[in-house]
């Protein structure tokens, strides 16, 4: 089928544009690294590269990225599961939503870096510690993302379900999920990014190992290049979830929008 007109271009060329696009800013950082008296502070893309291969090559760099994956993807499972049940209780539920809306509001507002110290002081620098600050600091967006959705569900489809009585898990599943399916998606991209920058400060405060522990290493000797190399790789895990994972289920989940 041909392509309407006026549509904007997809395919081949976009792929072309993001590679441009990244050798333009491989090109204005070494334009910039270039600039300046001294190349430490700014290290070039090759010896940024070449300090993450040495990483690679000692089995630190693995090592370190794994271990600050891992607290991301059990805090970001926690904060999902968590933040969209009470964001839909919220949305349901008006008198719910009024009582506790100020509670919302704070959680949003609240610093993380004081809801981490105070997790480490209460319950020690411990694995659980950390993950319980990430995990509160990441709740709040999720259930006031959802909130919202779960406001504008179609109320005629629940109506049609008491109707036929249909059970209240198949409601779940096939009535109201379909229709989050865009708030989840937003919720997940947004945390996911949320988390792993609040992970990287937990690791950096009071943790062993991990990105955020290199990079407090690495501050102390001023070792610029590494510190780029550790950001760059956890960057790259990060986009390769967006892209490998993210995104599939996106197109999944909004496939019976497109039926």
């Amino acid at each position: 089928m041909s392509q309407p007109a006026g549509a904007p271009t997809i395919g081949l060329g976009a792929h072309w544009y993001r590679l441009l696009s990244v050798i333009a800013l491989l090109a204005l950082w070494q334009a910039a690294a270039s600039g300046l008296a001294d190349p430490a502070l700014l290290p070039s893309p090759l010896a940024t590269f070449e300090a993450g291969y040495e990483a690679l090559r000692a089995g630190e760099l693995l090592y370190h990225v794994g271990a600050t994956l891992a607290r991301v993807a059990v805090a970001f499972g926690l904060a999902m599961l968590i933040g969209t049940a009470i964001g839909i209780a919220l949305g349901r539920s008006p008198v719910l939503d009024h009582f506790f809306n100020g509670w919302l509001v704070i959680g949003l507002n609240l610093p993380a870096l004081v809801t981490i110290v105070l997790c480490y002081i209460w319950f020690g620098l411990s694995e659980a510690a950390a993950i319980l600050a990430v995990t509160i600091n990441k709740v709040p967006t999720v259930a006031a993302i959802l909130r919202e959705g779960a406001k504008a569900l179609d109320p005629a489809l629940f109506e049609m379900t008491r109707v036929f009585e249909v059970k209240p898990l198949r409601v779940l599943a096939r009535v109201v999920l379909p229709q989050l399916a865009p708030s989840l998606m937003a919720a997940a991209r947004a945390g996911l990014a949320l988390t792993w920058k609040i992970v990287l400060v937990v690791e950096l405060l009071g943790r062993p190992n991990g990105v955020g522990f290199q990079i407090r290493s690495f501050f102390n000797f001023f070792d610029i290049a590494s510190i780029l190399a550790y950001s760059l790789a956890f960057i790259g895990a990060v986009v390769a979830i967006e892209v490998l994972l993210l995104q599939p289920i996106d197109r999944q989940l909004g496939k019976w929008r497109r039926a």
